[in-house]
Formats: C-alpha cells, sequence, structure tokens
C-alpha cells in the first residue's frame, strides 16, 4: 500500500483524504438513516393512544421530540392541538423542514467528494504529465525514472479518483432518495395526525406509515 503511495505521488494525498471523509461519511449516515430510528414502526399508534386516552403534557411532548425525527415532527403538532387546523399544520411544516435537514445533514458533502474525486485524479493526471515530458532532456535523451514516475502518478491518480467517486456517488444517491422516502412518510403520518385531532376532510383520506 505504501509503495502505491510512493508511486502516485503527492497529488494523491487530497484523494486519500476525500476516502477517508466518505467513508466515514458512509458509515455515519448508514447508522443514523435506518428505518426504526427516524420512523419508528409502533410510535404512531402509541402517540394516537396516548392523545385519546389522557391528552398530552410537556414532558411527554419532550420525550416524544427526542424520540426520533417522527416524533419531533408529531411533538410540534401535538403542542398546538388547541389551536385550528391551519396553525397546527404550519407548526408540523415547520418541523418537518428541521427535521428535514437534519436528515440530510453530510449528503452534501458526500456529494461534492463524489463529484470532486475524478477531478482530483484528473489533477494527478495533468501532473503525471508534467514529469513525463520533464523526462524529456534537450538533447532528445529520456530519463526513463523520471517518466515511469510520470506514468505511474498520472495511472494511479486517475484510477483513485474513480475508484472514490464510484461509491460516493452511489451512496449520496441512495441516501438521498432514503431521505424522501422519510419525508413522505412523516407527512402522510403528520396529514393522519391533524385529521384525528380536528377531524377527517371530506373526500381526503391518509394513510399512516
Amino acid at each position: 500500500m505504501f509503495a502505491i503511495i510512493q508511486a502516485a505521488g503527492w497529488p494523491i494525498w487530497p484523494l486519500l483524504f476525500a476516502s477517508v471523509i466518505a467513508v466515514a461519511l458512509i458509515i455515519e449516515r448508514s447508522v443514523t438513516l435506518r428505518h426504526s430510528k427516524v420512523i419508528p414502526p409502533t410510535l404512531f399508534e402509541q402517540v394516537v393512544q396516548v392523545y385519546q386516552r389522557q391528552g398530552v403534557n410537556d414532558d411527554i411532548l419532550d420525550k416524544l421530540a427526542k424520540d426520533s425525527p417522527l416524533g419531533e415532527v408529531l411533538s410540534a403538532g401535538l403542542r398546538n392541538h388547541r389551536s385550528s387546523r391551519y396553525v397546527m399544520k404550519e407548526a408540523i411544516e415547520e418541523a418537518g423542514r428541521t427535521a428535514a435537514h437534519e436528515l440530510e445533514r453530510f449528503l452534501t458533502t458526500l456529494g461534492t467528494i463524489a463529484t470532486a474525486a475524478p477531478l482530483l485524479g484528473l489533477f494527478g493526471t495533468v501532473i503525471g504529465m508534467i514529469e513525463i515530458f520533464g523526462s524529456q532532456s534537450p538533447t532528445g535523451g529520456t530519463n526513463p525514472q523520471q517518466l515511469a514516475h510520470g506514468i505511474s502518478i498520472a495511472l494511479y491518480n486517475t484510477a483513485a479518483g474513480i475508484a472514490i467517486s464510484i461509491p460516493s456517488l452511489i451512496f449520496y444517491r441512495h441516501f438521498k432518495n432514503k431521505v424522501d422516502g422519510f419525508v413522505v412518510l412523516m407527512e402522510q403520518a403528520a396529514a393522519k395526525l391533524i385529521d384525528i385531532v380536528h377531524g377527517e376532510r371530506e373526500g381526503y383520506q391518509t394513510r399512516a406509515p
């Protein structure tokens, strides 16, 4: 491994740094964006049962908000259950935007790495080409060692840039799609909660997650 890094030259170091960050973000998002952690399977039913049986208070709402992103959205709505449907909906939408922002945390960085890694690889390729041209002496001779070093820089950096970009892009798309799905499910649960509190809207049905 160290021999490859030596052969790739100094342009490989930004790529290695980007790869470490990408791996850390992929692991962190994989743990954070688990379905059971974002939208616990029985949370909505439990919240409805507690509300219908005994109502809600600040302690219950505080615990609910800390439970999960879905709990944060539902607690924002229940804090305004005595207000109009419009006010309750506004509170839920504000909490939903905050929850969605938290779910998308670090995804921009991962997407940037997916985009920038090939460019960093291309930069290393250019450095390698400069080394290759530098191996040509004015008298027409060629320095074999410098020529080989330039070729290794060009090839290793190109390969590294592509190797980092592909998984970063795949996981970025995967996590982005996952977040979009979570947002839809939270919207459905929030709409159902509003209907439970204020009554069903005529001709409109929602499905709890």
